[in-house]
């Protein structure tokens, strides 16, 4: 597990957005270049919220059969979850693996449960299931999933406390997660503390191209200038 981060370090994170945080972490940790982060779309139900920052609450859940177990024997399991979820390091993002394969997203996990999550130290959850009830999630409660269904039908928690994958990202319990509009990233242990410092670099970067491009009546050669500029810039 990473070592925790401090509310200053956490909030410095979440000024950038995920692919910048991305981009950061080709230079800090490059053998990530090409993993650790979501590689199918998820729709992101409150795009105007800022990038959420949190350590993973990994589960699995499957809807389309009934589970296993019902009444008092599965409120047990819910229990039990509700103690994991509660526990480690605050704040925390919930990442849930559907596990119906091509039916993921048969029945929602993400409803009520949001409160519920929220109230445990969740900033919010990234899914390959689906979410619904939009109406009543919880106020600030960023959700990142597969679809927007109707219905639970017989969704119910298969594990957790496991590694899972969501759209492609591998994540296990009490990862650090990036997460925004445009999906989530893991940021691998050790990696997190030189994050902030190489972001700003590629901002400072990106500012001079920038510059020059938007710049009116600009040609070639100042564009191939603003490019070798840039690439001076290395603290």
């Amino acid at each position: 597990m990473p070592e925790s981060l401090s509310a200053a370090e956490l909030n410095a994170l979440r000024r950038f957005d995920t692919p910048t945080i991305c981009n950061a972490l080709e230079l800090v940790a490059p053998e990530r270049r090409a993993r650790g982060f979501t590689t199918r779309h998820l729709h992101c139900i409150f795009p105007t919220l800022p990038p959420m920052v949190g350590y993973a609450k990994t589960a699995t859940v499957r809807a389309r059969e009934p589970g296993p177990v019902a009444g008092v024997a599965y409120r047990d399991v819910r229990f039990a979850y509700f103690d994991y979820v509660a526990s480690g390091p605050a704040p925390r993002v919930s990442v849930i693996q559907d596990l119906d394969g091509r039916e993921a997203g048969f029945g929602s996990f993400c409803e009520v449960n949001t409160a519920v999550h929220k109230a445990l130290g969740c900033l919010g959850v990234v899914t390959d299931g689906s979410v619904r009830d939009l109406d009543q999630i919880a106020p600030g409660f960023q959700l990142l999933a597969g679809m927007v269904g109707p219905s639970h039908a017989h969704v119910h928690l298969d594990s957790f406390d496991c590694e899972v994958n969501v759209a492609g990202m591998l994540v296990r319990s009490g990862d650090l997660v990036h997460a925004d509009r445009h999906g989530a990233v893991v940021i691998p242990e050790g990696a997190a503390r030189g994050i902030v410092a190489a972001a700003e670099r590629i901002q400072r970067r990106e500012a001079v191209i920038l510059e020059a491009a938007r710049r009116p009546g600009a040609t070639a050669e100042e564009l191939k200038r603003a490019y070798v500029e840039a690439d001076k810039i290395q603290s």
